[in-house]
């Protein structure tokens, strides 16, 4: 179960920034081995004994077309939200495919670790891969490290298999049988007699980034007014720290339909929000004093309008009265001429125009002079002009009613009630148990999948009984999805019930199911950095090619790519003589 909460059952988000990562000095003592761990969440990295001096997120913020200088890797980039659509990553699911985002991961991580030799790494690395990994996809990380950066030797490794050994130091050879969930998948694997049994691994598409996606999907619909503030990285913070997994999945659920239970276990996560709403109403004297200011305003614009169409109107006024008395002055040309340019056809339309015209300017006359009469201070017989110009300003905001004037006296009444900060609550009651429980039942999220208890049995029936019993002895869980609180006793209910009555078993979690990959694989390069067993040397790299594997307790088994042989050119005249003479057999010609 989720341990012990506060009464108020209101939690705040972290929105915890990301610290840019110092630059540390190469080890001076002991023997120097480089290990990286290389997850598709999380990155972590340092010298062999000394610990993860680096971790961080497996993502480049780096515009498409945009220069290698301005990219930005794990922990330069203090919040991914802003950036998210600029986001790059390496990996395909848990295999790494882009090589140029993962040489800028390995460039980010020698340069913090001090790493000073010029041209050249010159320290042996330790190199987490998937379970089961392509032959090419190792191929491209083996190019990456001997054409690039000139190790000396690599090792690779499975993640998951140095967090079982790491845990289980006293057991040699260890047997059992490693779940190793991660950011996009879980591996079921198992190791017999210490070495892993690769033909029955099993591989599920379910992993954390399932998780955050379909708890943020959950939230969406439920909450649709707050869809922008249901980000990712909050959904990865609720989901390390505010989901379990129940023993048992349906009775959870008709927990939750019990009010009082609902009350006591739902969190309220709080969102953030602006107290500028919570601002009593402004009092009616001052909007009476702001509206007062925009009419003096409005007033201003419109007495400037009507200036400046009235000094028009004189301009165009003045000239038609030259047009006129060229006519009277009998220089009938000169007249017919302006007539044309005005786009006038007689004397009569110039007549017609100028009368009309005159009167315009003498209303914008009176105007103006009324405009210069208001702007004095007003007198008790000035009322009516204001409310002549309050229905100019109509338009603009509607004028005050007395209903408006209720309404405004009792807001602040209103808002006094309204609880802005509960409006911004995402209550997690069901959710908590939904999201993770989709590693046993991914048909919640619609994935047609098996689950995890269906293919542990899947793999145990491939298995005579005897072997089974020995698997079942140590059911390791690691990785970081399977922090879950509850999530071991879940494991043991769930072999009871495929395991034969009265069978015993033992589930064990890791210490620390993140980071025990890399001290597994820190162990494993400090004991063996002297043997050539599991190492692949440069010229090695060479002469065997990139995809070359030296096996060890916690490596993949090796298998060579089978390329079809070219058919040579006297193969189809050969078979064409068969053809015509059935009767010719194999063998040396007769002389």
């Amino acid at each position: 179960m989720a341990a012990p909460i506060p009464a108020s059952n209101v939690y705040t988000f972290r929105d915890a920034r990301a610290v840019p990562d110092p630059v540390y000095s190469p080890v001076s003592q002991g023997p120097a081995v480089l290990v990286l761990d290389n997850g598709s969440f999380q990155l972590r990295a340092g010298w062999a004994g000394a610990g993860p001096a680096l971790q961080l997120r497996s993502v480049v913020a780096r515009s498409r077309g945009g220069p290698r200088s301005l990219s930005r890797v794990g922990n330069d980039i203090p919040s991914l939200e802003p950036l998210r659509w600029l986001l790059r990553t390496p990996f395909d699911r848990n295999v790494p495919v882009n090589l140029e985002l993962q040489e800028l991961l390995c460039d980010h991580v020698f340069q913090k670790l001090g790493i000073a030799s010029e041209g050249c790494v010159d320290y042996p690395i330790v190199f987490t891969e998937a379970p089961c990994t392509p032959l090419h996809v190792r191929q491209m990380v083996s190019e990456l490290l001997f054409e690039c950066y000139r190790v000396p030797k690599v090792s690779f490794g499975i993640d998951g298999l140095y967090s079982f050994y790491h845990n289980n130091k006293d057991l040699s050879p260890a047997s059992g049988l490693v779940v190793s969930s991660g950011y996009h998948c879980t591996h079921i694997l198992p190791v017999l007699r210490g070495r892993l049994d690769a033909k029955n691994c099993k591989r599920i598409n379910i992993g954390g980034f399932h998780s955050v996606t379909y708890l943020q999907r959950l939230l969406q619909l439920k909450y649709p007014g707050h869809v922008p503030a249901i980000t990712l990285s909050r959904m990865e913070e609720i989901l390390h720290e505010h989901c379990y997994v129940p023993e048992d999945y349906i009775d959870e659920l008709r927990k939750w339909r019990c009010p009082d239970y609902y009350e006591e276990n739902v969190h309220k996560m709080q969102l953030p929000f602006s107290t500028k709403l919570l601002a009593s109403a402004i009092p009616s004297e001052e909007k009476q004093e702001r509206r007062q200011q925009q009419l003096k305003r409005l007033q201003e614009l419109n007495a400037r309008r009507r200036e400046e169409k009235l000094q028009q109107d004189q301009e165009r006024l003045e000239r038609l009265l030259y047009v006129q008395e060229l006519l009277e002055d009998g220089q009938v040309e000169q007249f017919h001429k302006a007539l044309v340019e005005l786009n006038m056809d007689s004397a009569e339309e110039l007549q017609s125009y100028i009368h009309k015209l005159g009167m315009a300017v003498e209303q914008g006359r009176q105007r103006v002079l009324g405009d210069a009469l208001d702007s004095k201070p007003q007198t008790p017989e000035q009322v009516g002009g204001e409310q002549d110009e309050m229905e100019g300003i109509s338009e603009v905001e509607p004028a005050y009613t007395e209903d408006q004037v209720e309404t405004e006296k009792a807001a602040p009444v209103v808002q006094n009630m309204f609880n802005m900060a509960e409006y911004h609550q995402m209550y997690l009651g069901t959710e908590r148990i939904r999201v993770p429980e989709i590693l046993f039942q991914p048909s919640l999220m619609g994935e047609d999948q098996a689950g995890l208890a269906e293919t542990l049995q899947y793999i145990l029936d491939r298995y005579p009984q005897e072997v089974q019993q020995e698997l079942v002895q140590n059911v390791f869980l690691t990785g970081g999805n399977v922090i879950y609180p509850g999530i071991k006793g879940r494991m043991e209910k769930e072999l009871v019930q495929i395991r034969p009555f009265g069978s015993s078993f033992q589930v064990s979690l890791a210490s620390h199911p993140v980071l025990d990959a890399w001290q597994g694989a820190s162990g494993w390069a400090l004991q063996n950095v002297d043997c050539e067993e599991g190492w692949v040397s440069r010229k090695e790299y060479e002469e065997m090619g990139g995809e070359y594997l030296k096996e060890h307790v916690a490596s993949n088994r090796f298998s060579e790519i089978q390329l079809p042989k070219p058919a040579s050119r006297s193969t189809p005249a050969t078979n064409q003589e068969t053809e015509t003479n059935p009767l010719t057999t194999a063998g040396p010609a007769q002389p």
